[in-house]
């Protein structure tokens, strides 16, 4: 037995829907609860096979809202896993969670039973904020809920947080993050608001005047960067701030390519050399594996090259980033052609190289999807020019860090390396 695999099992069902939220979750459908949960237990013990001649070292219930899901069910369902034979006894079992159903009682339960980190949904410490994007929560109910894990003997607490809000300014975001800070979880993640087609959010601020421009949401993850540094979090993805020692095992298992494995409806996997995911549909995840029939809604073979681009792709999302030897054992490329790239954006002021490894700044990452396509062509063994999609990065840095005749300098260096 000698590979690692990540378990996810995804619980979809909510009190509520949030404005903003696009992931499959169900409002209103409790009565799907216990079949649903004869499924889980069905689909698990089926899996026994796969799971034998990996270790499991870690589990992530998420959703939907777990917590909503009650702890018996959860604890059900982690017994099963255990009884595969191939969860380690260090496993990181994470439970997603909000603060109106965190209750004490219940995540004792879960504490004793194994669970030891809980994400939970904070998104903001203003009130109004939090009624306007459709939380259930107020600040209060979580800072109750924070006791509440405490007491519980929880000592890895996530919260996550959203930047980008409508309405919000920058000294709602500095307010947030302070009044989070001071309650010390262990790890805390900053996302910035994106307005989905199909939710509720999307229909009604699409292009309203009250959502914060790109360089305000730009500054809020700056600050945001900045002021958890000062604290103690260190930065080591994109998104994703913790005291060192707490960074979520789960989430690097994705950023690093590792396998797992998921259930429930909607869940997605990657093991075997393919990637592969289940219907989005409670009822029918429901009926497939309790008679017996297909449930796959995607399934692809992962090639080597598709390997080598996720490498960059999700490498670069973190601090710890890509390095050449990693990529030719990847990929079995060399690694000049991207060397060369990556130079040109550690001048800019968006890449730095640490031992070897290369990773982006914080400017960087607020640029990353555009980086990463210059770096996936320079892969493809395309020329890298200064093309029109680029541009506008180019020059919104020009405007706030570069002195004047930098941005010419940059692309006669690109010109130089094309010709």
């Amino acid at each position: 037995m000698d590979k690692t695999l990540g378990i996810y099992i995804h619980i979809p069902f909510c009190a509520s829907k949030c404005g903003y939220c696009d992931f499959y979750s169900l409002a209103g459908c409790d009565r799907l609860m216990p079949k649903y949960q004869d499924a889980l237990v069905e689909h698990i013990r089926e899996s026994y096979p796969a799971l034998k001649g990996r270790y499991v070292d870690t589990v992530y219930f998420g959703g939907g809202t777990p917590s909503y899901y009650g702890a018996a069910r959860l604890i059900e369902l982690w017994d099963e896993l255990k009884g595969s034979g191939s969860v380690l006894k260090d496993c990181e079992v994470t439970l997603e969670a909000n603060p109106d159903s965190c209750v004490f009682k219940d995540l004792a339960k879960l504490r004793r039973e194994g669970f030891n980190r809980i994400s939970l949904g904070v998104q903001s410490a203003n009130n109004d904020l939090l009624k306007l994007i459709g939380r259930r929560h107020n600040w209060k109910q979580v800072e109750l809920a924070v006791t509440a894990a405490r007491e519980a003997g929880f000592d890895n607490l996530s919260c996550d947080l959203i930047y980008g809000l409508p309405s919000q300014t920058k000294g709602d975001w500095a307010d947030t993050l302070m009044r989070l800070i001071e309650l010390r979880p262990e790890h805390i993640s900053c996302y910035g608001l994106t307005l989905e087609p199909g939710t509720p959010m999307h229909e009604k601020y699409r292009g309203s005047q009250i959502l914060p421009t790109d360089d305000e949401q730009a500054d809020m993850y700056l600050y945001a960067a900045d002021t958890l540094e000062h604290y103690g979090y260190k930065q080591y993805e994109v998104s994703n701030f913790a005291v060192p020692g707490y960074e979520s095992r789960h989430n690097m298992r994705y950023w690093r390519l590792g396998e797992y494995l998921g259930f429930g409806a909607g869940a997605h996997s990657c093991m075997d050399g393919a990637r592969f995911s289940y219907v989005k549909d409670a009822d029918q995840y429901i009926v497939g594996v309790l008679r017996g029939q297909d449930i796959v809604d995607e399934y692809s073979p992962v090639t080597d090259v598709e390997r080598g681009s996720e490498y960059i792709m999700l490498g670069m999302r973190t601090t710890l980033g890509i390095e050449a030897g990693e990529y030719a054992s990847v990929y079995r490329s060399d690694f000049s052609a991207l060397e060369r790239v990556l130079r040109l954006f550690e001048e800019k002021g968006w890449a730095r190289c640490d031992e070897g490894r290369w990773h982006f700044t914080a400017r960087g990452f607020l640029l990353s999807n555009l980086l990463i396509g210059a770096l996936l062509e320079a892969q493809s063994g395309s020329r890298v020019k200064v093309n029109p999609w680029m541009k506008p990065a180019f020059d919104a840095e020009e405007k706030t860090t570069l002195p004047p005749g930098d941005e010419e300098l940059f692309r006669e260096a690109y010109e130089k390396r094309r010709n």
